[in-house]
């Protein structure tokens, strides 16, 4: 029986205050049952680390560079990353794609390079809704999985996998709990003919995951916790979706 993973994505929200606010929001509502984590604007993860340092709520970074240092102005390295306690690097996001012009390898290497200084990979994966009426989401999420696969080799089943339909995130909408099953099926085929460890790996949703959804999202057979936007910046309705994860 795999744990269920609860991963809030703050994206370019936040200031000192409000991240205060909603972190002790998070944490006064008791143990949850679910592993928890935040991944949070890079500015903010040294605060972030020292409001959670003595609780069970992992933190996390929403990107991670490929390379290891260098004149690479802007970027932020895996191993700044992890001296400040972060357990997660989320890649590959479909905003990171969409407006970055991020590619699937270099999501690839972007995973390569978190998992080298100790952190998890979320590998984002999703299609457009373009593709999807074109009936072309099992290749796409594929591709972007397969880059992964590839470059990770041996290492791949250290990754956490998160499937966002691109046209669910921030408008509303969410796929069916059908419709997220059968892709998290897919993946989670496609993982087994790849690495022993599929059987354990951790396979999130994420896309318009709210209180009033999450437990059914939640109850398919391969969708193992959510990779959540919005919902995670009000404290109560991130704690209930945590709640939802048994």
């Amino acid at each position: 029986m795999r744990k269920k993973l609860v991963v809030g994505n703050w994206k370019m929200h936040g200031s000192r205050a409000a991240n205060a606010d909603l972190l002790s929001g998070i944490l006064g509502a008791g143990p949850l049952t679910c592993d928890v984590a935040v991944c949070v604007p890079f500015v903010y993860v040294a605060d972030t680390a020292v409001s959670l340092a003595s609780s069970d709520i992992r933190w996390g970074a929403q990107d991670v560079s490929s390379k290891e240092q260098g004149a690479y102005t802007g970027e932020v390295s895996a191993a700044m990353l992890r001296e400040l306690g972060c357990r997660y690097a989320i890649v590959g996001h479909s905003e990171r794609r969409a407006y970055h012009g991020e590619d699937d390898q270099l999501v690839a290497d972007k995973a390569k390079a978190a998992l080298a200084h100790g952190l998890t990979p979320i590998v984002c994966v999703g299609e457009t809704l373009e593709q999807r009426d074109a009936g072309q989401t099992e290749a796409v999420v594929k591709r972007q999985l397969s880059a992964v696969i590839h470059t990770l080799g041996h290492c791949a089943g250290e990754m956490v996998v998160a499937y966002e339909p691109v046209w669910a995130i921030g408008t509303g909408r969410t796929a069916t709990p059908e419709q997220a099953q059968a892709v998290h099926e897919v993946l989670r085929a496609q993982l087994r003919a790849a690495t022993a460890q599929a059987a354990t790996m951790k396979i999130l949703y994420g896309g318009s995951v709210k209180p009033d959804n999450a437990a059914t999202l939640f109850a398919q057979a391969d969708i193992d916790g959510g990779l959540i936007g919005g919902a995670a910046l009000k404290a109560s309705d991130f704690v209930a979706i945590c709640r939802a994860a048994r």
